[in-house]
């Protein structure tokens, strides 16, 4: 018998550790996941109001965008290529489904730079913005943030002429025309144009400063993996009291049960009635 409850108890044991194990993994998921955003939220406090640079000193042709030049404005000089403008298809602004516009910014000296010129919304009774404001035509200086392609979407859905479903560099570049002259490496995110239109698509807010829940999901699973030792060490204590009360020839014991203090008073108050 004693054998038995043994492996029992190390099966309970076991089953406690290998619990502990997951919440250890899970637990350092989210830490993981934390120390992350915090790069984010350091590489966005660090770069998004800097002072704009040359596009070359941070992305060289043909080159990816490197992580440390994320968010950081740079100022263009050229002209916008309105002919190339493509729309991006349910974007999440204003609490609605927006547009985005993207327009080819051609530099001076020869390279195309998508420019991303922030949201419209689709007019009343259609599916389409109705109206976008027009880039400054002609010569123009334009200060945008970089910020790196994004994936085709995974579910493989398209879109109508002249929109595309994400800003997917390649295929941004397929679709204005330009193909090799494009920059596929990056994008950027309007911050302003010289000489400024009378109007313009609404601007982009600054990225949230939340750090997230991921600390304390952290912690979190750490507190669930103490619980399980302390759940199976309850369980183990209770099965050895039962086992000694039940060689001591005594019944087991049950929950302890508290009498409510209205009732003592009214036996109280009875007893008193019954002596008279």
């Amino acid at each position: 018998m004693m054998r038995q409850r043994l492996l029992r108890w190390s099966a309970y044991l076991a089953v406690a550790i290998v619990f502990a194990v997951v919440c250890a993994y899970l637990s350092n998921w989210q830490f993981s996941r934390n120390e992350g955003r915090q790069t984010q939220l350091e590489l966005v406090q660090r770069n998004y109001d800097a002072k704009p640079l040359p596009l070359d000193d941070l992305l060289a042709r043909g080159e990816k965008l490197p992580a440390s030049a994320q968010w950081h404005p740079v100022i263009l000089h050229g002209r916008y290529e309105v002919g190339g403008q493509l729309l991006v298809r349910n974007r999440p602004h204003g609490g609605t489904s927006a547009f985005e516009v993207l327009v080819p910014f051609r530099t001076d000296d020869g390279r195309v730079f998508v420019v991303n010129r922030g949201w419209v919304v689709a007019g009343d009774g259609s599916d389409v913005p109705t109206s976008i404001p027009a880039p400054p035509a002609g010569d123009a200086t334009v200060v945008a943030r970089l910020r790196p392609g994004e994936p085709l979407p995974p579910s493989g859905r398209g879109a109508p002429e002249a929109q595309v479903p994400s800003i997917n560099l390649p295929l941004v570049a397929e679709k204005t025309g330009d193909g090799p002259a494009v920059d596929t490496g990056a994008y950027g995110e309007l911050v302003s144009e010289s000489p400024a239109p009378s109007s313009r698509p609404h601007p982009f807010e600054a990225p949230s400063d939340d750090p997230g829940p991921f600390l304390s999901y952290a912690i979190q699973w750490i507190l669930f993996a103490i619980m399980g030792f302390i759940f199976i060490g309850y369980v183990i204590r209770t099965e050895i009291v039962k086992h000694r009360d039940e060689a001591a020839g005594r019944a087991p014991r049950g929950p302890r049960r508290r009498r409510d203090r209205d009732m003592d008073d009214e036996d109280a108050l009875l007893d008193a009635v019954e002596q008279r």
